[in-house]
């Protein structure tokens, strides 16, 4: 993963984070020398929401498969959220 700091992220604007993310799909940017944020181009972005929905999917079907569901009416369900 590469790295960028603020400084040159100051100094140089976007084209810091297009040299850093034609090496790899993310770059760190830190901050006082701790990495504080990650940067990456819209296409891996739309591939991690793509995973992580898959992954909601996937837990979801075994909570179902495994009989860890409720079934109940809208009050039911907010009375028993209320009452957490």
């Amino acid at each position: 993963m590469s790295h960028i700091s603020a400084n040159d992220l100051k100094t140089k604007g976007i084209s810091a984070i297009e040299f850093a993310l034609s090496t790899a799909p993310e770059a760190i940017v830190s901050v006082r020398g701790k990495d504080k944020f990650v940067v990456m181009d819209m296409a891996q972005y739309h591939y991690l929401r793509e995973c992580e929905l898959d992954a909601a999917l996937a837990q979801t079907r075994a909570d179902l498969a495994a009989g860890r569901t409720v079934q109940e009416s809208p009050e039911a369900h907010l009375a028993r959220l209320d009452a957490m």
